[in-house]
């Protein structure tokens, strides 16, 4: 599917680094770039988000090169999305959209299924405004619509109908999920999960720690669902490990809340260990919008351990970083090579047998800056 990039810069945040990501979104769920267009603004246009001159560069654009779909690195609401692909006689696909759609791609247990399914259909619920204008006069209908229901009317109850399913699926799978925590809890193992951007290693990480074989690839949101562990420490004893699903900049409203059972199990972990790519040039950035998630979620306060992964990507040398009190604050190691690991399980077990909660709230993007990665 041959797609064009558009990518608006309102002057805020690493703009070359956002459109890097948008690319790799849009290679994520199966579209093929061919080019992308840029421009600067200092504010959304109402109608069109881009204006009406961008517009017409992406359509002529779009009908040369055989354009299949145009890809906004934006959320744009129904009447833009509805606007543009009038003017552009393609179709229009947003951030919100294109990353629903990867993860539908990647959900792969019931649970996950489940809760990607109610994300899309919140998010559609949006989009059904005069969606069947050309039927809208008509009434009745054959076998589904009731007297003198419009089609756009059936549509909009059959989705509610859809979304109270899916919620009441959803709430026995959190029953399902508070009943194994609760089992967990008794038989006392100190729990930890790992959280991160999105492809900054923790599958990989995770598959290290446990030889659990998840699934991972270098690619965005290769992991959907949680997948536990049990890990024995020679140190600390059983401990559980989780792996959840990454992060990233503007995590739709409706993912975060649809995955909350899911990621509920980071807000019940004892320790998180907050996995970073440490060759990213953005690395800080991304720690940033990891925290803002967290706090979003209700796991803000439980430890962070910071592990700085990838350092053979960014020449750096396994080692420990400790804070004026002389606690682990930072471990540097390579998930790939296995460079370090050693150290992070050796922090795992310190933080373990001490209690997490003696170790101080998790540092703050501002106390990350460090003269090895300037």
């Amino acid at each position: 599917m041959r797609a064009v990039l558009v990518g608006v810069d309102f002057g805020k945040g690493d703009f070359a680094a956002s459109l890097e990501e948008l690319s790799l979104l849009s290679q994520s769920a199966g579209a093929s770039p061919v080019t992308m267009v840029t421009c600067k603004r200092s504010s959304p246009d109402a109608a069109l988000f881009i204006g009406t001159g961008k517009a017409d560069e992406i359509a002529h654009l779009a009908s040369d090169e055989a354009i299949d779909i145009v890809i906004f690195n934006h959320a744009l609401s129904p009447a833009q999305q509805r606007n543009l692909e009038r003017h552009l006689k393609v179709r229009v696909v947003d951030r919100t959209s294109l990353i629903l759609d990867i993860f539908a791609q990647r959900a792969n247990s019931h649970e996950g299924k489940v809760q990607v399914e109610l994300a899309q259909l919140q998010h559609l619920s949006t989009r059904l405004i005069r969606g069947w204008t050309h039927l809208e006069r008509q009434k009745g209908g054959i076998g589904l619509r009731g007297p003198g229901e419009t089609q756009l009317e059936t549509d909009r109850r059959l989705l509610g109908d859809r979304v109270k399913a899916l919620k009441i699926k959803m709430d026995k799978l959190h029953k399902q999920r508070e009943t194994q925590r609760r089992s967990r809890g008794r038989s006392k193992a100190f729990s930890v999960s790992l959280v991160g951007y999105t492809n900054a290693g923790k599958s990989t990480l995770f598959n290290m720690l446990t030889k659990a074989g998840a699934y991972t690839a270098d690619q965005l949101f290769a992991t959907l669902d949680t997948t536990s562990r049990r890990l024995y420490l020679e140190d600390a004893g059983n401990i559980v490990i989780s792996d959840t699903v990454g992060f990233i900049r503007e995590l739709p409203h409706q993912l975060v809340a649809a995955f909350r059972a899911t990621l509920e199990e980071t807000i019940h972990a004892d320790l998180l260990l907050h996995v970073v790519d440490a060759s990213s040039p953005v690395r800080l950035d991304q720690i940033e919008q990891v925290n803002q998630v967290l706090k979003e979620i209700g796991a803000d306060q439980i430890p962070q351990l910071l592990v700085w992964n990838k350092i053979d990507l960014a020449s750096l040398g396994p080692s420990i970083e400790l804070d004026e009190y002389d606690k682990i604050r930072r471990v540097f190691l390579s998930a790939r090579t296995g460079v370090g690991l050693d150290l992070l399980r050796q922090a795992i077990a310190d933080y373990a047998k001490l209690g997490a909660s003696k170790f101080n709230e998790p540092l703050q993007t501002t106390e990350l800056n460090d003269e090895r990665f300037t």
